[in-house]
């Protein structure tokens, strides 16, 4: 803004008629040089008309800034002639337009014209300010306005300085007002249109006292934020700034703050929380009110109550006690698995008695893809629980379990707090996957802070190092899965309930394949309306030569892929044709064989024995070969074996040289001769059970004589020839039953494992039951003068599913079978 001086002539006369100009947020006094930028037609063709005759013009103020294009009513009445000193138009348009004004006046009638506004208007006589008291009212508003300079930096000290020589009270309030950009339109406004200059002083005294209240109070508020404020909280000045403002004003409540604070004591009146637990958010609340709201502290205090509130503390879904409907969807779900069906109805059928039951900590160990995480899945449907899932893999931090303190940045709960509040509920199935797979660092051992979790005598005060408070797991169903034990610290196993899940059977991968997987994958591909069949020997064929493991997940894979041709095939050649898969049209489908089923061999042979072993995939036949070479009796061992194995191989080669008498050799043969026993196929084995397998082989290699083809065995030997127990009996027998074998010997304390074994698995083998090294090689060796060498001991035997004893007429029954064993077409 610029000022002109007195000398400036004086244009217009007492009545006139000139052009208006409408102003937006400025009002244009007399003695006042102001530049405008001028963008509306009207206006513009205003200006145009001004420049073509004596350069005069009528400024008058808007009532409202935002209305485009103003009627008479919008425009104040008492306005200023001003003078146009430049006019300049721009490229976009627009007129940038420098004027001056010259003296007060009042529109007395607006005159009809199209393109601009034009008025007639009457200058306003004004009443000089005289007498001392005037004169004091000029010094004070004087000496105020140099103090508004002072606080308010914006303004030029040239302008106080030609504020200092002005003598005239009209024109010294007009000069100052024009000064004052923070001053409302309206009190401006009041400002133009009072004609007695010695009121006009005492009201510009009155904005102007306010406005360095207004200025002294907000350096009073950069003073005391500048020294609150640190390098890193500059981001908080402006919202510092805003709510001391508020505050000096006497409207700074922190409205939204305190509406925060009084939702988290409302839910604290309905929130069913511990006594330890309310009294510590209580605690923490009545520090929180004491901070300001954007400290970082109270950023750590705010996220530690909502943590608080938000768990379910007492909150519980109800569970079903319905043992039928449970049962209904285990078995919807899972086929088999009949141990674990069988504890989850148990634990219902308790809990609906006692309704006080802690929850079961179950762990289910068994080969990848036989169905622990999906089996949890069910149990939570069947109880009516919420479920939630943790996986352990990888995880070697203890904070992971139990949280980090609040001391630290960015600081969380541990998963077991977090899972629970995601789930919402205080007794959900929650199941810890993949237990075996945690490790232990300098951070920690997480298996050890599971120790709590899974104590039923202990988790009823779980401790996170987050929350700090003590929170009742009890009412939580932990589940956990594994594929080895090996991997779960002794403590830990002592705190669970171990339920070991072997790999599916041929035949229960059958029942898998047609009820859930064919079905499932008809659907994913399309085909639910097409006439397609897949025989059962056509999945039979999937099963033996296309996967190789203890689950289905390869098995569905495969038929996925199945499923996938024969849409491709229907999209070819329409939906009208029946398509039957058979066993003959897998490879069409399929490719080549990927595996050779284990088959017992085509003929007798020397040093040539049928081992059972279990593998990762389920049981298969191990054959083992034994040869006899000149040499110095080195026994050497082949076959990628571990220690166990080789220990056994050793036991075994011990046994038969206590026997050589018996077999009517030199005592001394095995000095002169090297055994080299090997077990085929490149994959690692380990275990005592290839004991009598062993020793069968290599009695066969120095006797040269033959081992039955159909015969399989398995079993521990000790060094007396006592025949001891193994594991794995019905995927043993499942294997040699798939590889055609008729007869098996096996320990005879192994008779109660039978009850396992599929019914029409036992209906097609002769099992012979042992406790003697010497009835296995009576068995399995083809020797004329076999009962010299070998007498006949205690041996149990069952023909066609029923104990075999040749004194008695009527055979007893064979031990009960489970209902999986009961197979169609058994």
């Amino acid at each position: 803004m610029f000022f002109k001086g007195d000398g400036a002539p004086k244009a217009g006369n007492d009545r006139g008629m000139l052009p208006l100009l409408p102003l937006r947020d400025i009002i244009v006094f007399p003695h006042m040089v102001s530049q405008l930028f001028v963008g509306r037609e009207r206006s513009i063709a205003a200006l145009d008309e001004a420049m073509s005759k004596n350069k005069e013009i009528f400024l008058a103020a808007q009532k409202n800034a935002k209305t485009n294009e103003p009627t008479e009513e919008d425009i104040f009445s008492v306005g200023s002639v001003g003078v146009i000193m430049q006019l300049l138009r721009l490229p976009d348009g627009t007129v940038k337009v420098l004027i001056e004004g010259k003296r007060r006046a009042r529109i007395k009638k607006y005159i009809a014209e199209e393109s601009f506004f034009v008025v007639e208007y009457t200058e306003i006589d004004e009443k000089p300010a005289t007498g001392v008291e005037s004169l004091a009212l000029m010094r004070s508003v004087q000496s105020t306005f140099e103090q508004y300079v002072k606080l308010n930096k914006k303004i030029q000290p040239e302008v106080l300085m030609s504020v200092q020589a002005i003598d005239d009270a009209s024109r010294l309030s007009d000069t100052i007002i024009a000064n004052l950009p923070t001053v409302k339109l309206t009190d401006r406004q009041e400002m133009l249109e009072t004609d007695d200059a010695h009121r006009r002083l005492e009201r510009l005294i009155e904005l102007l006292q306010s406005e360095v209240e207004i200025l002294q109070v907000e350096k009073k508020i950069r003073s005391r934020v500048k020294k609150q404020m640190e390098k890193t909280q500059k981001e908080y000045y402006l919202n510092e700034q805003m709510q001391a403002i508020q505050k000096e004003l006497g409207g700074g409540e922190r409205d939204e703050w305190k509406n925060e604070l009084s939702e988290i004591e409302e839910q604290l009146k309905t929130k069913a929380l511990s006594k330890e637990a309310l009294a510590k958010v209580k605690k923490e609340l009545k520090k929180l009110k004491m901070m300001h709201p954007t400290s970082a502290e109270a950023t750590v205090v705010r996220n530690y109550i909502d943590w608080v509130m938000d768990l379910p503390w007492g909150e519980k879904t109800e569970e079903q006690f319905d043992l039928e409907l449970a049962e209904k969807i285990l078995n919807e779900d899972h086929y088999g698995l009949e141990k674990i069906k069988e504890r989850i109805i148990e634990y219902l059928a308790v809990q609906a008695l006692t309704k006080k039951l802690k929850g079961p900590v179950l762990c289910f160990v068994g080969p990848p893809g036989v169905g622990k995480t999906s089996l949890a899945k069910s149990i939570a449907r069947a109880t009516g629980r919420k479920f939630v899932r943790l996986s352990l893999g990888g995880v070697r931090d203890e904070a992971e379990i139990r949280g980090h303190r609040r001391t630290y940045i960015g600081a969380l709960p541990g998963k077991i707090i977090q899972s629970l509040k995601k789930a919402g509920s205080n007794n959900p199935v929650f199941l810890l996957d993949e237990v075996d797979k945690m490790s232990s660092d300098f951070r920690g051992d997480p298996a050890a802070a599971l120790l709590e979790v899974l104590d039923p005598e202990q988790n009823h005060s779980f401790n996170d190092h987050y929350i700090d408070l003590d929170y009742d797991l009890t009412d939580v169903m932990f589940l956990t899965t594994a594929n080895t034990l090996r991997g779960i610290p002794v403590p830990l196993q002592d705190r669970m309930e171990i339920i070991q899940l072997s790999g599916y059977t041929e035949f229960e991968k059958l029942h898998i394949a047609e009820r859930y997987l064919i079905p499932r994958q008809r659907k994913e591909c399309g085909l639910d309306d097409i006439s397609m069949e897949i025989t059962e020997g056509a999945v039979r064929t999937i099963i033996h030569h296309y996967t190789k493991e203890s689950g289905v997940r390869s098995l569905e894979r495969e038929i996925a892929g199945v499923c996938r041709k024969v849409a491709r095939h229907v999209v070819k050649e329409g939906k009208s044709q029946h398509i039957e898969i058979t066993a003959k049209a897998v490879p069409k489908y399929l490719g080549v064989p990927k595996f050779k089923m284990g088959k017992a061999e085509e003929a007798n042979e020397i040093g040539l024995v049928n081992g059972l072993a279990v593998t990762q995939t389920g049981g298969d036949l191990l054959p083992t070969e034994a040869s006899i070479v000149p040499g110095k009796g080195k026994l050497q061992l082949t076959g990628l074996l571990e220690k166990g194995m080789e220990e056994s191989g050793m036991a075994a080669m011990s046994f038969v040289r206590s026997r050589l008498e018996k077999m009517k050799l030199s005592t001394d043969v095995y000095q002169k001769v090297d055994v080299h026993v090997h077990f085929p196929e490149f994959v690692p084995k380990d275990g005592p059970s290839a004991g009598v397998t062993m020793v069968t082989a290599i009695v066969s290699a120095l006797l040269k004589v033959k081992v039955r083809r159909d015969l399989a065995m398995t079993g521990e030997i000790t060094l007396r020839g006592r025949v001891l127990a193994i594991g794995g009996v019905k995927e043993k027998l499942l294997a040699a039953h798939r590889g055609g074998v008729t007869t098996v010997v096996l320990p005879k304390d192994n008779r109660k494992d039978l009850r396992e074994v599929p019914r029409r698995v036992l209906k097609s083998l002769r099992l012979v039951l042992v406790d003697r090294v010497d009835d296995v090689l009576r068995e399995a060796l083809l020797v004329d003068n076999i009962d010299d060498m070998f007498p006949r001991g205690d041996v149990i035997e069952y023909r066609g599913g029923e104990l075999y004893e040749p004194n008695k007429t009527d055979p007893s029954p064979s031990p009960s079978h489970n209902s999986q064993g009961e197979q169609p077409g058994a």
